[in-house]
């Protein structure tokens, strides 16, 4: 009998979390003795039209323990089955260079839970060509991910936060792990909403890793399990709801929609009253179908006159920032709020225009400059036949100016510029291939987070129509993109505007 694969990912493995271009053109780079000293940068062009005018960045901390399995080499495992798939391409002595891999470079990047914005420099990673080349994959895998997550669960937070304020007195929770696109991304995505915002999660495992804050009320068929044919729908449900609250007197939150949810709001009632005379209270109801802000509204009348004033009600279904925000400004009186899918996937959708595109952050790792064959550093370009693929020469830094604790706008330099009176972006995060950065924990992340976020002003943070944070480019900068353009432009014969 076969023996079946789970299709789990062991640490072994991650070295050949690698697309085949890179063990092709580095092979062919070894064979030529071209692994110069490069610089690549991590950044992105644009920010998806449905996603506002920031992203947060995330993921840094598992793209550096990356290269640290990397640098346990290529493991004999994964050598011979290379050996036997790709023998032609890839020869022994190239093998060997992976077997004895090890990175001695540079790497500068923002802290995780940073403000960026397009075409400045997230990361920069300096070393060897064919060892850069290699981080690319994971590299975008892992932060065009969580960036994502992180931002779409920002805007959600944003707009269930009820009044101007970043910590919101309001709670989202990531309910996102049934429909993640793997379960890597369940467990990384519960990590990227926390950074963002999300007070808990649902998944267990991301809990425990992550130290987050994890939540659970009831399914549906928690409740229809229940059903006998003596007894009637509103019978099964109330026995339903007894039994869990003797079992969890201390957090019941009771789902009332399984059958009909003011019959569903009613038995919660009872049963909040019975727990009353018992000592305990009632936590809150979950709504989890029809239409929220007339229910919500129903609901809260009935607990009020109950005398439940203090339960709370907690919708989920099909949940975004859009819909959040279109609750609230009808007076819905929502305590809380579960999402899940487009939380979990960054939908780049307007939920209420039926307007979106590709879920996905499109962030790139280009070359920046490159060794000559003196060893001096000199600044590379992407020029191509689109302009708008070009990319910025040159290692580069973002600097950030602040006023009155509030970002006013951010400056790409060349890397040995200074800007007064701003703050530089980029740290140092690796230097000759240790670890300088003192990784902080994940609610020190999200704190931060939290911190950025209050620093942006609301013109940038809308859901609806924020406006473009402004980025500038120096002078210098300018300068030399110039330069090299009227290069390419000459050698190429290109009279466009530029």
């Amino acid at each position: 009998m076969k023996q079946l694969e789970t299709g789990l990912l062991t640490e072994e493995d991650l070295f050949l979390f690698i697309d085949y271009y890179e063990l092709t053109s580095g092979k062919c780079n070894f064979d030529h003795g071209v692994n110069n000293i490069i610089t690549e940068t991590y950044f992105f062009r644009e920010i998806p039209k449905h996603l506002g005018s920031y992203i947060i960045a995330a993921g840094l901390e598992q793209f550096i323990s990356y290269i640290e399995i990397l640098n346990r080499g290529l493991s004999k495992k994964h050598r011979e089955w290379l050996e036997r798939v790709a023998g032609k391409d890839l020869s022994k002595e190239f093998l060997d260079y992976l077997e004895e891999f090890q990175f001695k470079g540079d790497i500068y990047a923002v802290p995780e839970g940073t403000l960026v914005f397009p075409n400045e420099p997230i990361i920069n990673i300096t070393g060897p060509s064919i060892d850069v080349q290699l981080f690319e994959t994971y590299l975008l895998n892992v932060m065009n991910f969580e960036s994502l997550i992180a931002t779409k669960t920002s805007r959600i937070v944003y707009a269930a936060k009820g009044k101007n304020i970043i910590y919101s007195p309001k709670t989202v929770v990531d309910f996102g792990a049934r429909r993640a696109h793997g379960r890597d991304a369940a467990v990384l995505g519960a990590r990227a909403a926390y950074i963002g915002g999300a007070d808990g999660t649902s998944l267990v495992i991301a809990a425990m890793k992550w130290d987050i804050p994890f939540v659970g009320t009831i399914p549906h068929k928690f409740i229809e399990e229940r059903y006998r044919s003596e007894k009637s729908f509103k019978e099964t449900e109330l026995k339903a709801f007894r039994e869990y609250a003797e079992s969890f007197p201390h957090k019941t939150v009771l789902l009332v929609d399984t059958y009909e949810t003011i019959e569903g709001i009613k038995n919660a009632i009872k049963v909040g009253l019975e727990m009353k005379k018992r000592g305990y209270k009632l936590a809150g109801i979950r709504l989890d179908s029809g239409d929220p802000v007339e229910l919500s509204k129903i609901a809260r009348k009935m607990l009020d006159e109950a005398g439940l004033t203090d339960v709370k009600i907690i919708a989920s279904d099909k949940l975004d920032e859009f819909v959040i925000e279109d609750m609230l400004s009808k007076g819905a009186p929502v305590d809380g709020f579960g999402v899940g899918t487009k939380l979990i996937t960054g939908a780049n959708y307007d939920s209420l225009t039926k307007e979106g595109g590709v879920s996905a952050l499109d962030g790139i790792f280009k070359l920046a400059e490159t060794s000559d064959e003196n060893g001096k550093m000199i600044p590379a370009t992407k020029f191509t036949s689109s302009i708008g693929k070009a990319t910025l020469p040159g290692k580069k830094q973002v600097w950030r100016r602040i006023e009155d604790n509030m970002f006013v706008e951010d400056i790409i330099t060349l890397w040995d510029e200074k800007i007064e009176g701003a703050k530089p972006l980029l740290i140092p995060i690796m230097i000759k291939g240790e670890i300088v950065y003192d990784f902080p924990n994940l609610k020190e992340i999200r704190k931060y987070c939290m911190e950025q976020l209050s620093a942006l002003p609301k013109k940038y943070k809308r859901i609806r129509g924020s406006e473009a944070y402004p980025v500038k480019i120096s002078e210098k900068l300018k300068n030399l993109r110039e330069e090299l353009f009227e290069k390419y432009y000459k050698e190429y014969g290109i009279t466009a505007a530029k």
